[in-house]
């Protein structure tokens, strides 16, 4: 997911290493994403062809490196957004990676998308309504599934919403 994140990073323009570390690591309600995890991606995306790389002058007279996404690495990154599976449905960081950028993606992309979720959020809603009805669960017990299914009811009201969103003709 890490590397996803690193290349979406660049869908709206050129950025420079530490900058993408910030911003990833902000995202992901974390500190800065470390080099470790950044440098390596982005030398594997360079090498991909998906990402160049340019050297220039950074703010104390340093040599900074700016990367920029090609042509093949958005469509590297269209394609990796839009290879969403059942094990994703399943992932609220996969699902809200995906919505962060429906904008790069087709609405036929973005529909199944919120087809595939939906479909996951509706079985997990049964789930936790048998466990409710079924099992004795005690009193924090039954507030943990009455909490879960609030929040999966939610989570389908913002699906319906993410529904009636027409993106801007700019953002595609």
């Amino acid at each position: 997911m890490n590397d996803l994140f690193v290349l979406a990073m660049l869908a709206d323009g050129p950025k420079h290493g530490y900058q993408l570390k910030r911003e990833a690591g902000f995202i992901l309600g974390q500190g800065d994403m470390h080099n470790n995890l950044v440098y390596p991606l982005l030398r594997r995306f360079t090498s991909a062809g998906w990402v160049t790389r340019k050297a220039g002058p950074g703010e104390r007279g340093q040599t900074r490196q700016t990367y920029a996404l090609t042509a093949a690495g958005r469509k590297e990154l269209v394609g990796r957004l839009g290879d969403y599976n059942d094990t994703d449905a399943s992932n609220a960081r996969a699902f809200f990676t995906r919505v962060g950028m429906f904008a790069l993606l087709s609405s036929e992309t973005r529909l199944r998308i919120l087809d595939q979720r939906e479909a996951f959020l509706r079985g997990r809603e049964q789930r936790l309504s048998g466990m409710s009805k079924n099992l004795e669960l005690g009193a924090f017990g039954t507030e943990v599934v009455h909490h879960l299914i609030a929040q999966t009811r939610s989570d389908l009201a913002w699906i319906r919403r993410l529904r009636r969103l027409k993106p801007d003709e700019k953002e595609l």
